[in-house]
């Protein structure tokens, strides 16, 4: 099997995106839109369940919104006004439908649907004692913890039940919680992951991003604040913070490579931040050349910002074409070898002979990075210089976000020279943490406690990692859980 988007394969993995819309008809085919503009968040899987008034209803698929939630048949099965959604690229658990979200459970309460962005840094040992106590897992999801310790809770009303589960879990999350009462989004006391509402007439819209709001021509209305809880009950919205007051940590990677380009954070453009990095990565780390590039898609916006404060010329030296496949089956290496050009190919009558500049969001195994190298090459290109719009990542994430092993990291091995040689280019260079955070209209990073969760980078993570702590004794418990469950 090839894989024929060569570019992608070498990125760190998006988390999830999750959506929400209660009291509307069709709310389903609702969910449906929004998951479409959330698909860049998670392309393994995608599910959708609904509530109507009596019954649950769940339709899980692995693949693209496309093509499992575009269908009519479907979209029947699905009825309801109150509905929530998922799309999904693994972080933890295996890659199978029963692990695919929204997760649902029949509590004493009732139905209980969830949907998660984000990843339980104590899953693992939480799991363990919940196993002891006699709870049956369906799934090698973190996402199920949560159902269990919401059921195993001795509170009496599932509000104070589900805060009680919270408690007890560290990490990152964003979720959109279903119950016959109602619906509940909620993000962690960091705020880590990202989480909005909106309102479509009378519906009340929760999504991860704002371009989801859009899509389905939803008005923005506000972020889900850190450490909230917004309960929808009918007509009805209240707010409760049941957390201690913590300073926020969101991801500083949605701004560099997650969120769609389109999408707002903060009452700012993706777009607008994006190409402020870029124009700062050109300050710092200034080259003489020709061209300034592009590695599609992500890499565009940073590299318009470059060329705009360099005066060099921006230019698609990289063109990728929307109408391939992610797979294709191939017969023998041969083909294998030149299967890659079917997604991204070199302009070459643009390359040959110039001394480009080639700019990405990050490098996290390297082996990316030489392929584009390679490629600009083969082009004719007289010279290949490689800006990045992130720091060097030279650390693993453990908040929902599908980071290698850290030994697996190009710039956990190797420095700047070891790194530049290892992708045959002839000189290589990443924006400082200082300049990411200049490029956010933020002070140094070193002048102040960081606004941002930027550990991948810097290694300073804002909570406590259990089950990475306690190392063998988990791996050993989570081996076993994939064989008995």
């Amino acid at each position: 099997m090839l894989t024929t988007n060569p570019f992608d394969d070498d990125k760190l993995r998006e988390e999830c995106g999750v959506f929400g819309v209660s009291a509307t008809d069709g709310a389903a085919a609702l969910v449906a839109l929004g998951l479409h503009a959330l698909q860049h968040r998670g392309q393994e899987a995608a599910g959708i369940t609904t509530f109507d008034g009596a019954h649950f209803h769940t339709h899980r698929a692995m693949g693209h919104v496309a093509g499992n939630f575009d269908r009519d048949d479907v979209i029947r099965s699905l009825p309801g006004t109150v509905a929530c959604g998922h799309v999904r690229y693994s972080t933890t658990g295996e890659t199978a439908l029963r692990n695919v979200q929204p997760l649902y459970a029949e509590l004493s309460t009732g139905g209980f649907a969830i949907a998660h962005n984000g990843n339980i840094s104590n899953a693992m040992r939480l799991r363990r004692e919940l196993v002891r106590r006699g709870s049956i897992f369906q799934s090698t999801s973190d996402t199920e913890t949560i159902i269990h310790l919401v059921a195993t809770s001795n509170y009496r009303t599932l509000l104070d039940r589900f805060i009680d589960a919270l408690k007890q879990i560290e990490g990152a999350y964003s979720l959109i919680v279903m119950t016959p009462e109602g619906m509940i989004a909620c993000r962690d006391p960091l705020g880590i992951r990202p989480l909005v509402m909106g309102k479509l007439g009378d519906a009340v819209i929760f999504a991860s991003e704002t371009v989801a709001l859009d899509v389905v021509g939803a008005t923005f209305v506000r972020a889900i604040e850190p450490g909230e809880l917004v309960i929808v009950q009918g007509s009805e919205i209240r707010s409760i913070r049941p957390f201690a007051p913590m300073a926020a940590r969101p991801c500083i990677f949605e701004w560099v490579y997650f969120s769609r380009p389109d999408s707002i954070v903060d009452d700012h453009s993706i777009y607008s931040v994006r190409k402020a990095i870029g124009a700062q990565l050109a300050i710092e780390s200034p080259v003489d050349a020709d061209l300034v590039i592009p590695v599609p898609d992500s890499g565009t916006p940073a590299a318009i910002g470059y060329a705009q404060q360099s005066g060099i010329p921006f230019e698609l030296g990289i063109i990728r074409s929307h109408y391939v496949g992610r797979t294709f089956i191939s017969p023998g290496d041969k083909v294998r070898h030149l299967g890659v050009k079917l997604k991204h190919n070199a302009n070459r009558a643009l390359i040959k002979g110039k001394r480009v500049i080639l700019v990405d969001d990050s490098i996290v195994r390297g082996t990316t990075s030489l392929k584009i190298v390679e490629m600009m090459r083969e082009a004719g290109a007289a010279e290949v210089h490689m800006r990045i719009a992130s720091p060097p990542t030279r650390h693993s994430c453990f908040y929902g976000v599908d980071t290698p092993e850290r030994e697996k990291l190009l710039a956990a091995k190797l420095d700047l020279g070891g790194m530049t040689g290892f992708i045959h280019a002839d000189s290589l260079n990443f924006i400082s943490i200082d300049g990411l955070y200049k490029a956010l209209g933020e002070a140094k990073r070193a002048d102040v406690r960081p606004k941002y969760c930027d550990a991948c980078f810097t290694g300073d993570y804002p909570t406590t990692l259990t089950d990475h702590d306690e190392g063998s004794e988990v791996d050993q418990f989570a081996m076993l859980a994939e064989r008995v469950i």
